[in-house]
């Protein structure tokens, strides 16, 4: 049985950033978005425009509470008011009456990824003074004058595979710890979340083992999983899934599935990009901007202090807003600019929050591929690494030789990568790129 969502009867709204002092309310959903909707957008726009908008921030507030983007981190509620981190609420605020009648046709329909049940993560943004990869809100009225429907408009943002689900039940029983562990031998929703949640976080730690059938029965395999979850992240290893290791589970996923985009292909950090180059403030562009937003995305998935931002090489007002919010919780001067002193510490916590991943993780996926093809003639860490990883897989594959580790990329180590590309089919070119580090990782991590 696949698990479906709910709409939850209530929501409760930190009025602050996550981390400040603020009185948390707590309010009917389909009141909450009636409220945000008022405040967000403007009720003389054309209905399908408004119909799009309010479609977006039922998802986006449905994703925050279908993942317990907060509740897993420890926080009482379910999302903040905070616009830069998440939309606007108001507390007793004005809510216009033809966005209350749109509210109520519509509150329990929200948009999906075509193969997916999680609620769709819908960014948006103004698009007069703040641009962003998702919706924008004054360009939604120019695309309901030219005719668009309210999911044409949906699709024109985030993709022709967004679909609409339509009457989704309404409960209090939103997803969240079930009350009672799951064990060997329970049965349920709740143990198909878990564990689908379980492999997807074993793709970036390989020691987990994966589960083979996704019913809802919590069988041996499970508990196996679960217990090496448990060990991983220092938690006793019973294989039971109690409040503890539910809430961590939740929180790991959560961070995985964000640090899979940002630690992509070309989006890593590489050793120049670990240097103070100049002073860095809105309007600039270069790959020291893009480091800078690199560090900022990474932390924002342990830190919901700090907004997610893309990495475009451009310091916009997103990362001006990212720069306010570090400096901010860092106890630094508020002014949006990073000079060497703000770098530092960026990188400084960026290092601290690396260092403290367990080593799995860290080599599934935030510091090891350094950015760029390590090639013949490199030396440092990575090339250590990855030499250590093609000694494991060689030892199950006699064409791959052994080789010293020793952080020199010289013609012995060219040759045992070749040996692995060969080995594994695809073009031998002697460099290890991500793909290559990928392999080794996955493949050197399940032999250890």
């Amino acid at each position: 049985m696949a698990f479906t969502p709910v709409i939850p009867s209530t929501i409760t709204v930190h009025l602050g950033r996550p981390n400040t002092p603020a009185e948390n309310v707590t309010v009917p959903f389909a009141d909450y978005i009636k409220n945000v909707a008022s405040s967000e957008i403007y009720p003389n726009w054309p209905e399908s425009a408004i119909r799009a908008n309010i479609l977006a921030q039922i998802s986006f507030a449905l994703n925050r509470v279908y993942t317990e983007f907060y509740r897993s981190r420890g926080y009482d509620f379910d999302i903040t008011n905070n616009t830069s981190i998440d939309q606007a609420y108001t507390k007793n605020g004005e809510v216009f009456d033809n966005i209350s009648e749109i509210t109520d046709e519509i509150f329990n329909n929200y948009l999906v990824r075509r193969g997916s049940v999680e609620p769709l993560f819908a960014a948006f943004c103004d698009g007069y003074t703040v641009f962003c990869n998702g919706l924008s809100q004054w360009g939604t009225v120019t695309l309901a004058n030219r005719g668009l429907s309210p999911l044409e408009i949906i699709r024109y943002y985030y993709g022709d595979d967004v679909d609409i689900v339509f009457n989704a039940p309404v409960s209090d029983n939103v997803q969240s710890y079930p009350g009672t562990a799951l064990r060997r031998g329970s049965f349920g929703d709740e143990v198909v979340l878990i564990k689908r949640e379980l492999n997807r976080i074993a793709q970036n730690y390989p020691a987990i083992p994966k589960i083979r059938f996704i019913n809802g029965v919590f069988d041996l395999e499970t508990e196996q999983a679960v217990s090496r979850f448990q060990e991983i992240f220092n938690l006793y290893p019973d294989g039971v899934v109690g409040k503890s290791t539910w809430y961590k589970i939740k929180q790991v996923f959560a961070a995985v599935k964000g640090l899979s985009e940002v630690t992509g292909e070309g989006l890593t950090i590489s050793d120049v990009a670990r240097r103070y180059v100049r002073e860095l403030r809105q309007g600039v562009r270069g790959d020291d901007v893009e480091a800078l937003q690199y560090y900022l995305a990474f932390l924002g998935y342990f830190f919901p202090e700090l907004p997610p931002i893309p990495i475009t090489g451009y310091f916009g007002d997103r990362t001006r807003d990212a720069v306010y919010a570090f400096q901010n919780y860092a106890g630094l001067p508020v002014t949006g600019v990073v000079n060497e002193a703000v770098f530092n510490e960026i990188v400084r916590v960026y290092n601290l929050t690396v260092s403290e991943l367990p080593p799995n993780y860290r080599s599934a996926i935030g510091e090891p591929f350094p950015g760029r093809f390590l090639t013949q003639g490199d030396r440092g860490e990575s090339v250590a690494i990855a030499q250590n990883y093609l000694n494991v897989v060689g030892e199950g594959v006699p064409s791959i030789p052994a080789i010293a580790v020793d952080g020199i990329f010289g013609p012995l180590t060219r040759g045992a990568v070749i040996a692995f590309q060969e080995w594994l089919g695809i073009e031998p070119t002697g460099a290890i790129g991500p793909v290559e580090w990928s392999e080794l990782v996955l493949r050197g991590n399940n032999l250890k």
